[in-house]
């Protein structure tokens, strides 16, 4: 019987342990590890943070959904990964064996890359975490004028700061608590020296600066020289005040993965091929934030997280049944429809870019679908793991 584990609860994993309830995946054992019961779905975190969704209506629970599949699930975390012995070590010390290992693992943000954020920030990844801090966050701008700063001018760093602006003009229920027009929260972005949705086409860019604009988040064109306690300090020395910094930067690589042997980028993710195969261990797979292709290149988006679930499925299972794998050729193209904290949203398609209400309502239906497609069944057999 051989042994597939499945390290990170993304989107993909979803995907497979969903199919493998419709159609069992014979002669494996299948682990899934991860460091929470549920999956949040990250195109639904603004509208979380804006008031739109209770958390569990962008969250997919693990546990039932891998009973349904005879999936064993640990929740836990990976440490360490040995790629040539093929285990890999857990948070409480154990160790997982493997013959076909997956990872997605999605990617973190280096606490120390700017000076003081351990100490001073929140940071959006986990999401989990996030998620509880962003409420507190809530809590407190229903007693009192808040100054938030956060960091980031990519897509998650725009949504994050027109979501808290939009959720911080309300109360805790929900209702407006400051009239149309008064001050609400002081919400800045500092977006880097590029500027908001950099490398988005001009007409996303020109349209998410009149959202920011029509919010009053205030735009900072620099980089973050260091967050203390009261303030965030910007390249150019200039100080701003601060109650909450939100770092929203883009992906890290986690780096317990510079010590396991696999192959990877200059930037410390695991590198693979077209049929999403490690570079240099062919028995693992990795997609999602935590990989980097090194035939085709595509920008870190949940959309091709998400895409990916059908072909590593496929991959997988001719692995398991010894026969040869098929290239997954990314798709050129993606859809992107980014939240303006208010139920509008911007369409992005190649070069076209509209916005408004109706985009929204498109945005929402593509995300609650999502979710729905994913529920849980009892029943599940255990794959073990040992004492290191």
């Amino acid at each position: 019987m051989k042994r597939l584990l499945l390290l990170g609860g993304g989107h993909a994993h979803v995907h497979l342990i969903r199919e493998f309830a419709r159609q069992p995946l014979g002669g494996a054992q299948v682990l899934l590890v991860s460091p929470y019961d549920r999956q949040m779905y990250s195109g639904m975190v603004p509208g979380i943070v804006a008031g739109h969704y209770a958390e569990d209506q962008g969250a997919i629970a693990l546990s039932p959904l891998a009973r349904a599949a005879g999936v064993a699930f640990e929740q836990t975390q990976a440490t360490a990964l040995d790629a040539t012995r093929r285990i890999v070590t857990l948070a409480d010390g154990r160790v997982a064996e493997y013959d076909l290992l997956s990872l997605d693992v999605g990617g973190t943000i280096r606490r120390d890359a700017i000076p003081g954020a351990r100490e001073n920030a929140l940071f959006v990844r986990p999401i989990e975490s996030f998620i509880r801090h962003a409420q507190a966050l809530v809590e407190l701008g229903s007693r009192r004028v808040l100054d938030i700063v956060v960091i980031g001018g990519g897509a998650a760093g725009v949504e994050l700061a027109l979501a808290l602006e939009h959720r911080l003009a309300l109360g805790v229920d929900g209702r407006r608590r400051v009239p149309q027009g008064a001050e609400r929260a002081r919400v800045a972005l500092v977006s880097g020296g590029a500027g908001p949705l950099a490398g988005y086409p001009p007409g996303v860019v020109q349209r998410g600066l009149a959202a920011l604009a029509r919010r009053r988040v205030t735009v900072f064109r620099e980089a973050c020289g260091a967050i203390e306690a009261h303030h965030v300090v910007l390249a150019s020395g200039a100080r701003l005040a601060c109650d909450a910094a939100i770092v929203a930067t883009g992906a890290d690589a986690s780096e317990w993965l510079a010590g396991s042997g696999l192959a990877l980028d200059d930037r410390g993710f695991v590198l693979t091929g077209a049929t999403l195969q490690s570079a240099s261990h062919p028995e693992v797979f990795a997609v999602g934030d935590c990989a980097a292709r090194g035939d085709v290149v595509h920008p870190r988006s949940g959309v091709y997280a998400v895409r990916a679930g059908p072909p590593l499925l496929e991959n997988l299972r001719l692995a398991l049944a010894g026969q040869p794998l098929r290239p997954h050729l990314p798709q050129p193209r993606t859809l992107n429809l980014i939240s303006c904290g208010e139920r509008r949203a911007i369409v992005s398609w190649a070069s076209i870019a509209l916005q408004g209400r109706w985009a929204w309502w498109w945005k929402d239906r593509i995300d609650r679908g999502f979710i729905d497609r994913y529920t849980g069944r009892d029943g599940a057999e255990a794959m073990p793991v040992r004492e290191a």
